[in-house]
C-alpha cells in the first residue's frame, strides 16, 4: 500500500464537532481565544497550550516549531526561548512571527500572525525561575540548534547542567527571552465534515488599533 493509498483511507473530522456561529463573536479575537481554549481543556483536547511557531531568517527562509504557550494577556500570545537559539536569531532579524493552534478533537485551528516584541530582563528571568528543575537546566545550555557530536556529550551537558541548578536555584542564564506575539491578524477556523468550513478573522493595521472582522470563503 502506498503512502497516498494509506492517506486516502485515514478519516478526517471524526466525531461530533462543536457548532460556531460567527455573529456572536465578540469584537476581541483575546475574548474568543480564551473561549475556545478553555473550551478546548474542558473537551479533554490533547495538549492544547501547544502552538507553532513560524519564523523566517534574513532571507525570508522560513521555519517552524512547536512550543508551549507560555500566556495570553491583552498584549498578545508569550512563548519562551533562549535568544541565541534558531527562532531567537530569527526574530532579533524580523520580528513578524506566526502562530499556529490545532485543536483536533474539535476541528478547530487558530491561526495568528504580528510582531514579536522581547520582555524586560526582569520578566524574562521570573519566567526561567518559575520552570521545573528540569526545564531550567537545560535552559542553561545556550546550544539551542547547535550541531551535536553525539548524545553521549547531550547527556553530560544535562548533567552538568543539572548540578548547577541545584548549587544555585537563583541561576538564569543571560539569553533567555521571553517574547510576546502582539497580533495584527488573527483567524478562526471550524471545520465542518460536509467542508463547510467557517473562517472568521480579525485584521487591523498595527499592534494596539482597532480590529475589524469578517468571514473568509473556506
Amino acid at each position: 500500500m502506498s503512502v497516498r493509498d494509506l492517506l486516502r483511507g485515514l478519516p478526517v473530522f471524526a466525531g461530533d464537532l462543536p457548532a460556531f456561529d460567527p455573529s456572536t463573536a465578540p469584537d476581541d479575537p483575546i475574548a474568543l481565544f480564551t473561549a475556545w481554549f478553555e473550551a478546548a481543556v474542558a473537551a479533554g483536547v490533547s495538549e492544547p497550550h501547544a502552538m507553532a511557531v513560524a519564523t523566517a531568517d534574513e532571507a525570508g527562509a522560513p521555519s517552524a516549531r512547536v512550543v508551549i504557550l507560555k500566556d495570553l494577556t491583552p498584549e498578545g500570545w508569550w512563548f519562551a526561548t533562549t535568544t541565541t537559539s534558531r527562532k531567537g536569531r530569527e526574530l532579533a532579524a524580523d520580528p513578524q512571527a506566526a502562530l499556529l493552534f490545532h485543536w483536533r478533537e474539535q476541528g478547530r485551528q487558530v491561526r495568528v500572525r504580528g510582531l514579536t516584541e522581547l520582555a524586560s530582563p526582569e520578566r524574562c528571568a521570573a519566567d526561567f525561575l518559575n520552570r521545573p528543575p528540569e526545564s531550567r537546566a537545560a535552559g542553561l545550555h545556550g546550544r539551542q540548534s547547535d550541531p551535536l557530536v553525539a548524545l553521549t556529550e547531550m547527556d553530560r551537558v544535562f548533567d552538568e547542567s543539572r548540578a548547577r541548578v541545584e548549587a544555585d536555584p537563583s541561576l538564569v542564564p543571560d539569553d533567555w527571552g521571553l517574547y510576546v506575539v502582539r497580533p495584527v491578524e488573527v483567524e478562526f477556523w471550524q471545520g465542518s465534515p460536509d467542508r463547510r468550513h467557517v473562517r472568521l478573522r480579525y485584521l487591523r493595521q498595527k499592534p494596539g488599533g482597532p480590529w475589524r472582522r469578517g468571514l473568509l470563503w473556506p
